[in-house]
C-alpha cells in the first residue's frame, strides 16, 4: 500500500525543522570553536546559551560526528572525528575515556560499553559517509576491544571497568547492549565483514535468554529477577526498529516475535491515548512507573510506527508525527522532557539528542523518486 500524500508531507515538516533550527545550533552556539568540542547542553531560547561546562563527553561527541556525517557535512564531521581521537582516546591503556574536563583533561577515565559502542557507530557512519579509512580501522579495533575487554559470561558484556580494564565497575545492562547492537549492525554494513555476523547472533542470544520478559515480550532495563526491574516502553520500539533492520540475520533469535509483541505491549500502556506522549517506565504488569515523557522515547515511537508499516501503524503515524510536533517541537529547538500533563520538565537541550531525531526522522516515508519525476514532468 501506497503511503498517504498527507504523512509524507507531514515527515518532511519534521526533517526541515531539524535542517533550520536544530542543525544550525550544533555548528554555532552549542559548539565550543575552540576546543572543537559541541557543549553537552544549550538553553532552549533563542540564545541558545551553553549550559556551565563541567564536562564534554566521548559518547556526546561520537553523537554529533553521527548526525554531522548522515547530514552529509564533511567539514562539520572531519573536526567531530578529529577530536575524538585527540581527546577521548586512551593511546596508553587503549579503548576510550568516558569525559574530559573543561579544559581537555580526561575526567572520568571509566570504560563505559555505552560510550565505546558509541564510538564503533559514529565511527561507522563515518567512514561509509567519506569513505575514511582511520574510522573503518577504529570500527574493528574498537569492536575487537568490547569482545575480548569487557566479555562477561553467558555471552554477554559488562556495562563498566576501570580506567585498565582490570575491575568491573559495571555489569551487564539493557541500554549499552541494545547500543552495541545497534553499533555492530551499522559496522556490518559499512565492513561487509561476517565477523559481525556472528558477534551478532552471539548477542541476541544473550539477549533473549537474559533480558526477555516472556509473558510480554519487552526487553527489561535489567537482567530478569532483579528487583524493581522496569521496561521501558521507548526502548521497546527502539528494539524493535533494531531487529527489523537486522532482518534475517536474527531469524532464529526469538526476538522478532518477542518485540512485536512488546511493541503492542508498550504501545497499549505506554502511550497517552489524548496527547501520544510516551512515558519513560512501566512495571512488568504495565504499571506506571516513570510518567515522564522524553523526547527521544517518542522519536522511536515515530519510527517504530514507520518501520512496521502495517495498516493499523500507517494509521496512527500521520496524527502521531502531529502530536509529536506540537507537543515537543518549537521555533528555537526542542523539548526534552514534559510531564504528563505537558509541563516542560527539563528546559535545556542536550547534544544527544538530535542523534535520536535524525535516526527517527530518516525512517519516516519519503516521497518516491519516481512520484516525484512524474511531478515535474
Amino acid at each position: 500500500m501506497d503511503t498517504p500524500a498527507s504523512t509524507i508531507a507531514l515527515a518532511a515538516t519534521l526533517r526541515d525543522h531539524f535542517a533550520r533550527i536544530v542543525l544550525p545550533v550544533w555548528r554555532g552556539p552549542g559548539f565550543n570553536s575552540a576546543m572543537h568540542l559541541p557543549y553537552e547542553a544549550v538553553s532552549a531560547d533563542a540564545c541558545h546559551l551553553p549550559m556551565p561546562v563541567e564536562r564534554y563527553r566521548a559518547m556526546a561527541c561520537a553523537r554529533q560526528l553521527f548526525v554531522f556525517s548522515q547530514a552529509g557535512e564533511a567539514a562539520h564531521a572531519h573536526v567531530l572525528f578529529e577530536s575524538l581521537l585527540h581527546y577521548f582516546q586512551d593511546k596508553q591503556r587503549g579503548g576510550w575515556f568516558y569525559s574530559v574536563d573543561a579544559q581537555g583533561t580526561p575526567l572520568d577515565t571509566t570504560k563505559d560499553l555505552y560510550t565505546h559502542a558509541f564510538l564503533v557507530f559514529a565511527c561507522a557512519e563515518y567512514a561509509a559517509r567519506f569513505d575514511n579509512r582511520d574510522a573503518r580501522d577504529l570500527v574493528h579495533s574498537t569492536s575487537g576491544l568490547i569482545e575480548t575487554r569487557f566479555a562477561a559470561q553467558h555471552g554477554l558484556f559488562n556495562a563498566a571497568l576501570d580506567a585498565d580494564f582490570s575491575t568491573v565497575t559495571g555489569t551487564p545492562l539493557q541500554n549499552p547492549l541494545m547500543h552495541l547492537t545497534e553499533a555492530w549492525l551499522a559496522a556490518r554494513d559499512v565492513t561487509h565483514d561476517s565477523a559481525f555476523d556472528s558477534a551478532l547472533r552471539k548477542l541476541a542470544d544473550a539477549i533473549e535468554r537474559t533480558f526477555v520478559h516472556m509473558p510480554t515480550g519487552c526487553i527489561a532495563e535489567l537482567p530478569l529477577g532483579v528487583e524493581d526491574n522496569r521496561l521501558e516502553p521507548g526502548h521497546q520500539f527502539e528494539w524493535f526498529w533494531l531487529i527489523r533492520q537486522a532482518g534475517e540475520l536474527l531469524n532464529g533469535s526469538g526476538l522478532d516475535d518477542a518485540l512485536t509483541r512488546a511493541f503492542e505491549f508498550a504501545q497499549q500502556h505506554g502511550v497517552d491515548q489524548v496527547t501520544g506522549g510516551v512515558c519513560a517506565s512501566l512495571d512488568e504488569a504495565g504499571r506506571m512507573k516513570d510518567a515522564t515523557q522524553r523526547i527521544w522515547a517518542q522519536s522511536e515511537y515515530l519510527r517504530a510506527l514507520a518501520t512496521r508499516d502495517d495498516d493499523a501503524a500507517r494509521t496512527v503515524l500521520p496524527g502521531q508525527i502531529e502530536r509529536f510536533r506540537q507537543r515537543f517541537l518549537h521555533g528555537h529547538g526542542w523539548f526534552e522532557c514534559k510531564t504528563a500533563t505537558g509541563n516542560v520538565s527539563r528546559a535545556d537541550m542536550p547534544s544527544t539528542t538530535p542523534y535520536h531525531l535524525a535516526t527517527a526522522y530518516a525512517a519516516l516515508p519519503v516521497e518516491a523518486l519516481s512520484a516525484r519525476s512524474t511531478a515535474a514532468a
